[in-house]
């Protein structure tokens, strides 16, 4: 995408290289002709997305944790990016709940650790810091929370969110805004993402399909919650676009942006399931009883924000979405060796897809 072509030879930092997001994110700048710099901790999978495409890839990777202050400040400073994607986080609800001092320290503390670090570049940089659609406090309303609604979380993980918003405009407003300071800084809040490589425990197309691919039947937890269901390169091109306008438009410096998909309204579990089982018909699936943990059963933002500033908009509508996904656990399934290609060939279609 020719609008890209300003990260080509620049170098940028990603937080959570390995993880889902990161992953992907990392083979986007790559084929972009970026030099990207990545701090995580170590892959814990063979079959782990990165794991499965390093080798294709120039990356220089750091394994380090993001509560680590002084190694985190080490390594920015030493590797100077012009662009930082901060991702690295605790992301799962039921692990802020059996470990929440981790939860809170991993979401909170690593934050404010990249933030000073980023803030002692005497450089220009621009930081996009990823955090969530949880962020908000859920009332369970129909329509889409702004970025200026309230912030909140019942569970650790949701909360450890909001905290973050509320610890960078914070730190913004008191270290970065009116300094002459060269860092520009935004927040991105997305919505449930999915897509091929997504290997988390407790998530729902993760879980199904590693159950799938092993031919077994997977439990549902809550068949008639709502996702917006947005494929994990919406999300990231929201992030592409925001640090390319943020880099050349200091207006926006310091606010929060939400990316949604329009085209994909939000569609129960089971709904979802039965238009994946259109397009792999082995699949089947039963109904849990007696789920232990609270989960929202409503949850959408409003995206206009994004939209008439970044002039973004999603690109997939929900078949094509549940394509990209079932086509990237097939090929899985029967070479994995050839993730990387299949990876690759999904980011160019999707560039070149008009919005």
């Amino acid at each position: 995408m020719r609008k890209f072509k300003i990260f080509k030879n620049k170098k940028i930092l990603i937080t959570g290289h390995n993880g889902f997001k990161g992953s992907w994110l990392s083979i986007w700048l790559s084929l972009l002709g970026a030099k990207v710099v990545g701090i995580s901790l170590p892959e814990k999978s063979l079959d782990n997305h990165f794991n499965l495409v390093k080798n294709k890839l120039k990356i220089k990777s750091f394994y380090c944790d993001i509560r680590n202050k002084k190694k985190i400040e080490n390594i920015i400073l030493k590797e100077k990016p012009d662009f930082a994607f901060h991702l690295a986080a605790q992301s799962l609800v039921y692990k802020s709940i059996l470990n929440p001092r981790f939860n809170w320290e991993t979401n909170v503390v690593g934050l404010l650790n990249v933030l000073e670090a980023l803030n002692k570049l005497k450089k220009k940089c621009t930081g996009i810091i990823i955090t969530s659609d949880k962020c908000y406090k859920n009332l369970e309303q129909k329509k889409g929370y702004r970025e200026t609604d309230i912030l909140g979380g019942v569970d650790p993980y949701s909360a450890s969110k909001a905290s973050a918003e509320i610890l960078f405009h914070s730190y913004f407003k008191t270290f970065i805004e009116n300094k002459n300071n060269k860092l520009r800084l935004c927040t991105a809040r997305a919505g449930n993402v999915i897509g091929g490589g997504d290997w988390s425990k407790n998530r729902l197309v993760p879980d199904c399909m590693k159950m799938w691919l092993k031919h077994k039947i997977p439990e549902i937890r809550n068949p008639n919650s709502t996702r917006p269901w947005q494929h994990v390169l919406e999300a990231l091109s929201g992030y592409l676009d925001l640090s390319l306008k943020l880099s050349g438009d200091k207006s926006i410096n310091g606010h929060s942006f939400n990316f949604s998909s329009d085209s994909i309204k939000n569609v129960t579990v089971l709904e979802f399931l039965k238009k994946i089982k259109i397009k792999w018909k082995k699949i089947n699936w039963k109904v849990k009883k007696n789920n232990k943990f609270y989960e929202s059963s409503l949850l959408q933002l409003d995206n206009s924000k994004a939209k008439k500033i970044l002039k973004w908009k999603a690109r997939l509508n929900l078949n094509e979405t549940i394509e990209f996904v079932v086509d990237w656990y097939k090929n899985f399934e029967q070479n994995k060796k050839n993730t990387f290609e299949v990876s690759k060939e999904q980011i160019i279609r999707f560039m070149n897809k008009k919005k």
